[in-house]
Order: C-alpha cells, then structure tokens, then sequence
C-alpha cells in the first residue's frame, strides 16, 4: 500500500484525544514519524500502542503547550534528530467559559489566548526553520466558524480563533516565496468531548467522527498541497479566502 508520507517527521499537538489522537494515527498510518505532543501521558501510550500496532511509529512529548520553553526545546531536540520538520498541526484547543465578556475573569480569558494563540504563535515561531528545512513543509492550524459568527456568550474562544486566522495568514504571507505552506482547518461540529461539552443536547451520533475529520486533514499535510493562507472547511471540503458562513 502507497505511503504519501512515507518517512515524513510530523508534529501534532492536543493529540491524546479527538480530532488530535485521529491525526496523528492517520498521519502515521500514510508513513510519518508522528511526534504527539499532549498532556495526558497515558492517553498518549494508549496513542502509541495503536500507532504500533498499526505498524506506525511515534514519540510521545507529554507536554502543556502553554509552555512556551518547552516548545523551544522540543524544537532544538528535532533539529538535533531530524533537522527539519515536515508537518506541523497546532490541533490543541480551549474553548474556556461560555459567559457574558463581563463575567469572564482576567485568569480564564488569558488561558484560552495561552492555548489557541500565543502557543501556536511559539510553534510558528521555533519550528519555522525546521519546516523551511524540509523539502515541503506543511502547517495546518484549527480553526472554527465562531471566529465569524458574533455569537453571544463565545467571546474568548471567537476572538482567539480569530486571532489564530490572522497569525496563520501572516505567516502563510511570509513563506510565498519558500517551499513552505501553511492553512487552516474548520472541522465543524464534531464527536468530540470538547464539541459536546459546549453543547450537551445535541446527539453525538449525528456528528461526524474525529477520525472522519482527521481524514480530510491529511491532504493538508501533503506536498502536492498548493493552497496556502486559506481556510479548508470540512463540511464542503472547500478552500475559502474567507470563512464559510454558519
């Protein structure tokens, strides 16, 4: 069976459940190395043993991406190891409260930022040499239809997936003239604990799965992937210069 990524280095974070967990099984499933960053340790073993047994391989990097040094050392350990990096999926995210803007407290608005902005910004910023480094580095980002969408109640996690479009459409710019592209994903609703804890009464069977979606993410991650600084929504499996409405 053809391997399109076959000895590929790819790195995903949130990847010891949903969408994350998904990727990175079908990452190592197409022939990468898949280095699965989470801090959940014994979902991350229970990730690597399906990984190999699958005849994949993984390293596991029990890590909260809200650690910035952390990010930077894992960055140095791969340029050490690999010297480049050929996939990058900032898949970690908070959706964090789902209040009134007045009722949020400094201390939660500042988490979600941490995890759906500045720490992609770091992967961005420490693994950027080593995807100029491969041959065709890809970088794909999640995001969500809130960003556009004014709905009430949701205004940490919109504005950071907001800010998450703008930062990933900065960098896509600044890598035109490089071998590198970088784009972001919408998955939608989907049957995950994140998805279902922020709406409990929807019935998770009419939701596609996490594998399902992982899977419309792989093309993203290939080299014949032309397309940079765009949105891919799942539920279309469309490119967009703008995000699709609700």
């Amino acid at each position: 069976m053809s391997k399109p990524l076959s000895d590929r280095i790819a790195l995903v974070t949130g990847a010891s459940r949903g969408i994350g967990a998904a990727l990175a099984f079908e990452l190592a499933q197409a022939g990468c190395h898949v280095v699965a960053v989470a801090r959940t340790v014994g979902a991350l073993e229970e990730l690597d043993d399906r990984i190999k047994a699958a005849g994949g391989s993984a390293t596991l990097v029990p890590l909260d991406v809200k650690d910035s040094d952390g990010i930077a050392r894992l960055a140095l350990a791969l340029n050490e190891r690999y010297r480049r990096l050929d996939v990058l999926v900032g898949n970690a995210g908070l959706i964090g409260p789902l209040s009134p803007l007045g009722h949020i407290e400094p201390k939660d608005w500042d988490n979600v930022f941490a995890v759906n902005v500045t720490a992609n910004w770091q992967l961005i910023r420490t693994m950027d040499p080593l995807l100029r480094a491969a041959p065709a580095g890809r970088a794909v980002f999640m995001t969500s239809a809130v960003a556009h969408m004014g709905r009430a109640y949701w205004g940490p996690y919109a504005a950071s997936k907001a800010a998450l479009e703008e930062l990933v459409r900065a960098y896509a710019a600044e890598c035109a003239t490089t071998p590198v592209r970088a784009n972001l994903f919408a998955p939608g609703p989907t049957r995950t604990r994140m998805y279902l804890g922020a709406f409990p009464g929807i019935d998770p069977l009419t939701l596609p799965t996490p594998e399902e979606v992982a899977r419309a993410i792989v093309p993203l991650c290939l080299a014949d992937c032309a397309e940079s600084g765009k949105i891919c929504d799942f539920r279309t499996g469309k490119f967009l210069e703008f995000h699709p409405p609700a």
